[in-house]
């Protein structure tokens, strides 16, 4: 089940060989031989769209939306700041306990 399927020697095609024939001999007449010019017309270029016009109240929203999203992300940063502060010092509390209990074991 798990073996390779190798072919018989006979039929196994040789390191150098293709196994497709080349195409030899097949010639394409041209798809038009007339030489007439296109009778459809060419489309314009659409027009250029407009730049974006930003009026006084989408430019405070814009600003209150931006103020709003630094003001989160700094929210979490600051926490997450935090969080790694207070473990910090928790774990070297722990520290300073256990090299206290481990250096004077008479004095429990």
């Amino acid at each position: 089940m798990f073996t390779p399927k190798i072919p018989p020697p006979d039929t196994a095609p040789t390191p150098g060989t293709s196994l497709v024939p080349p195409l030899t001999g097949l010639v394409h007449p041209p798809a038009c031989t007339c030489h007439h010019a296109p009778t459809a017309p060419v489309p314009a270029a659409p027009p250029a769209r407009p730049a974006v016009q930003l009026t006084p109240g989408s430019l405070v929203v814009a600003a209150a939306g931006g103020t709003a999203m630094v003001l989160v992300v700094g929210t979490v940063l600051v926490s997450m700041l935090l969080a790694t502060a207070i473990t910090a010092a928790s774990v070297a509390v722990c520290a300073v306990v256990l090299r206290s209990l481990l250096n004077r074991p008479d004095n429990r």
